[in-house]
């Protein structure tokens, strides 16, 4: 970094991958700051700067080498696991004359979650950090890092009389020959083998693809779908409001259904007594709909919400992007698994493409598409704009 790349990030202030520092004056605290970068997206600590003005103070040689040992120390000794750090000093020109700067970088980590030596665990908060306590967070974390499928866990309170035992049939003759010869195994059995029971209770995958009602046990995993006057989230009048409740399958057919009853249909050249094509690519809304179910993340108990605006379309799904996946680069196809067992089940019963082939697609089809990574907001949202004004 050059001194003056050092100056603008300076004068922004601290953020969430900025943090400002006058001196090393408490490792315990300096430990908790790493973890939080190392847990979140990574960052930056600048020694030698006001934390709370931005001012720069310097530091002088000795002050250098003494920061230097020190968190080299803490990052082996007080982070478990122990992370990777770098350091960088950069010189800058200020009225009161040259000043040492001393650039500690920390990158995201592959081993969350990062904690403590007192078990603490800590991520970032906008400028600041926060101890994380709720279960449901730190199983995020060790999900981000590979670790840990979601969708594999069980769910309790389930058994074997939850499933649907014609959706199983259904899917075994989606894939299988023989489906009837295995079909004779004792049920249970046949159940643990497609991973849809584990220790006599449903998996979080195979409720939401083969029981009979998978709201009874997780009623936030629906699609809330609205059709609003106007460009307003906060308008209170709309012309159509649904709870969208079943599978994913069910899912997935009922929202398109949604689009289909509140998007305007254009004959684009087509017989006079058509339905017509829909204003916005019908495949384009299928992939973007499927990578929601499919994709989201199922430790956020929240509904995939559908909004349909005057003006634009809007699908927000539950958890931003996993693995350090960007906008631009799901845009050229790249991918990280998050629901492993998911997946499995969508190939073969749903049209799935796969979530890096589908993306490419709907953008071609659809180039208009927006995509946005909240991180801040735990959400990933897509917005198309609508060329034709509902009436």
């Amino acid at each position: 970094m050059n001194a003056f790349e050092l100056l603008d990030i300076i004068s922004v202030g601290e953020t969430s991958k900025v943090q400002f520092k006058r001196e090393l004056d408490n490792q315990d605290k300096i430990a908790s700051e790493m973890i939080a970068f190392s847990n979140s997206k990574g960052g930056i600590i600048l020694f030698g700067i006001e934390d709370k003005t931005g001012g720069i103070i310097g530091l002088e040689y000795e002050a250098l080498q003494k920061i230097g040992n020190k968190v080299a120390t803490i990052a082996t000794e007080l982070v478990k696991p122990l992370i990777y750090i770098t350091t960088e000093v950069v010189i800058v020109d200020t009225v009161n004359g040259k000043k040492n700067i001393l650039i500690l970088y920390i990158d995201e980590g592959s081993s969350k979650p990062y904690k403590d030596n007192n078990g603490a665990i800590w991520i970032k908060q906008s400028s600041d950090k926060r101890r994380v306590t709720d279960n449901a967070e730190i199983l995020r974390l060790f999900q981000q890092n590979g670790g840990l499928y979601v969708d594999e866990m069980v769910v309790a309170n389930t058994s074997v009389d939850d499933i649907d035992k014609i959706k199983v049939s259904e899917y075994i003759q989606r894939f299988q020959k023989d489906s009837d010869e295995i079909e004779k195994i004792y049920d249970n059995q046949l159940y643990v083998n497609l991973n849809i029971v584990k220790n006599k209770q449903i998996t979080l995958g195979g409720l939401l693809f083969f029981s009979k009602n998978p709201q009874h046990y997780k009623p936030a995993f629906c699609i809330k779908a609205v059709s609003f006057f106007g460009n307003s989230i906060g308008g209170t009048e709309y012309r159509d409001s649904r709870d969208i409740t079943g599978t994913i399958p069910d899912l997935f057919s009922e929202g398109m259904h949604f689009f289909n009853s509140n998007l305007k249909h254009v004959q684009a050249g087509q017989n006079f007594n058509s339905t017509g094509k829909l204003e916005i690519s019908e495949v384009a809304l299928e992939e973007i709909l499927q990578n929601a179910l499919v994709h989201r993340d199922y430790t956020k108990n929240a509904p995939i919400r559908i909004m349909i605006f005057d003006d634009r379309i809007e699908i927000v799904s539950p958890g931003c992007l996993p693995n350090s996946l960007t906008i631009e680069s799901i845009k050229m196809g790249n991918a990280a698994v998050r629901n492993n067992l998911l997946i499995s089940y969508c190939s073969k019963l749903m049209n799935y493409r796969g979530f890096g082939s589908g993306i490419i697609r709907a953008i071609s089809l659809q180039p208009n598409i927006e995509f946005i990574n909240d991180v801040e907001g735990e959400q990933f949202i897509v917005k198309i704009p609508r060329t034709i004004y509902s009436e």
